[in-house]
C-alpha cells in the first residue's frame, strides 16, 4: 500500500474509530491475485470485543463506499484486534502489559524475561522472575534500551479479572 494510500486511509477512517473509543493499531491493505483485503487492527486499553469489531465494520464500509478511498475495485474489509504476538512499539501497548510477561531484547543483545509492573515516560519498572528456586529480582528497562518486546503467553496464569472475582 501506497504511503499516500494509507495517509488517506488513516485520515479517514481514525476519527470512527476514535469515536468507538478504540486506538486504530494499524492498517493493512494486501492483494492475493484479484482479491483485495483491507485489514483495520484497533485496540483498547480493555481489549476489543467481537460485537466492537463489527459495529465498527459496519461503521467503517459505510463511510468507505461514500468516499473513493478504495478505488473502484472490490475489497474485503476485516476489522480485528491484534494478535497476541503483536510487537510492544508504543507507549500504550507497554501500559496494557502491565502485570504480564514481556521478552524483551535489548539493543546491546541480552534478552530478559520479565513481568510488567509499572510504565512511566522514560521506562518499566518489572520483576525478573527467580530460577531454581530463588527470589524474584526487580530491574528497570529503559524504553531507549528496548529492541524489540513481546507478551509472552501464559496458560497457567489467573487472568486480572478471575482474580478480582
Amino acid at each position: 500500500m501506497s504511503t499516500t494510500q494509507s495517509e488517506r486511509l488513516r485520515g479517514l477512517l481514525e476519527p470512527l474509530v476514535a469515536a468507538a473509543e478504540l486506538d486504530l493499531e494499524e492498517i493493512e491493505v494486501s492483494r492475493a491475485g484479484r482479491r483485495r483485503t483491507l485489514r483495520v487492527i484497533v485496540d483498547s486499553d480493555d481489549g476489543v470485543e467481537l460485537d466492537a469489531c463489527a459495529d465498527l465494520s459496519r461503521v467503517l464500509s459505510q463511510k468507505l463506499d461514500e468516499t473513493d478511498a478504495m478505488g473502484e475495485d472490490e475489497y474485503v474489509l476485516e476489522v480485528t484486534s491484534p494478535g497476541t504476538d503483536r510487537p510492544l512499539t508504543r507507549h500504550r501497548h507497554y501500559v496494557r502489559a502491565t502485570g504480564r510477561l514481556v521478552a524483551f531484547r535489548l539493543h546491546e543483545g541480552q534478552e530478559v524475561v520479565a513481568r510488567v509492573l509499572a510504565v512511566d515516560e522514560e521506562g518499566l519498572d518489572t520483576e525478573v522472575p527467580g530460577v531454581k528456586g530463588r527470589r524474584p529480582s526487580a530491574r528497570r528497562i529503559a524504553f531507549d534500551d528496548i529492541a524489540r518486546a513481546r507478551v509472552e503467553i501464559e496458560f497457567n496464569r489467573k487472568d486480572k479479572k478471575e482474580e478480582e472475582a
